[in-house]
């Protein structure tokens, strides 16, 4: 249970670093809350991942994976709002696979 814990703290700090910029940059409330459940989600699945690889290289492909849909729907309104995303995808990703790799035994 102590993983599980340390896993969602993990994911909440993710979570609050990739969602303070939009709200600074006043994103639809909705976009706010869908990325930070995302990486809250996203800290409790990718440091229990068991892909035969460094745990940064685990953190970055599962975040990408996982931001495909976003994009898909952002692109149709806002094709230049890919590029931070998949930019905080692959930054916090790398971080919470190696947080992962280090705190969750």
């Amino acid at each position: 249970m102590k993983n599980i814990f340390i896993a969602l703290i993990i994911g909440l700090s993710a979570a609050i670093i990739d969602v303070v910029p939009m709200i600074i940059q006043r994103i639809d409330k909705a976009a706010c809350i869908s990325a930070f459940i995302q990486w809250i989600v996203l800290g409790l699945i990718i440091p229990y991942v068991n892909w035969d690889m460094q745990p940064w290289l685990k953190g970055l492909l599962i975040a990408e994976l996982a931001a495909l849909p976003i994009m898909v729907l952002v692109f149709s309104k806002e094709p230049k709002s890919i590029i931070p995303i998949i930019i905080f995808s692959a930054i916090l990703g790398i971080a919470v696979g190696l947080a992962g790799a280090r705190f969750v035994k």
